[in-house]
């Protein structure tokens, strides 16, 4: 499945080995995620090298391409917010994840939108396993 994975980058990073953990273990399941490269650590660097026109083209096009999306959302970015909206206005299941305790924007956990699944969790592990389950049922 190809799945576009959405993180915090200019947002804040602190949950970049979370990322890091979820994006591995759905590889090593044999998903295809274009975004793999967003939960690196040197992502900074290179994400600087390019226009904003040309992030949002590359990012817009992954989306229309992806089959769902799933966004860590502890972190709030506006960037991701954008792409879970942009997923669900096209038609594409969205699975937005984030540590428990978390505050998550309630424009997104108040979406009624039956594609949007909204889940915590407590360690990465529950976080993949989350994943798994919802891309199990698509």
């Amino acid at each position: 499945m190809n799945i576009y994975f959405a993180c915090s980058i200019t947002g804040g990073r602190e949950f970049e080995s979370a990322y890091q953990e979820i994006v591995a273990a759905l590889v090593k399941d044999g998903h295809e995620i274009p975004t793999s490269h967003l939960v690196r650590s040197e992502v900074m660097e290179k994400e600087r090298l390019l226009t904003p026109q040309d992030v949002y083209e590359r990012d817009v096009n992954w989306i229309k391409n992806c089959d769902a999306l799933i966004a860590e959302v502890s972190t709030p970015s506006h960037g991701v917010g954008y792409e879970i909206s942009f997923a669900l206005n096209i038609g594409k299941p969205v699975l937005c994840i984030s540590q428990k305790g978390r505050k998550v924007s309630k424009m997104i956990s108040g979406n009624p939108d039956p594609r949007l699944s909204v889940q915590a969790y407590e360690n990465v592990e529950e976080a993949i396993s989350q994943a798994r389950l919802f891309l199990d049922s698509l």
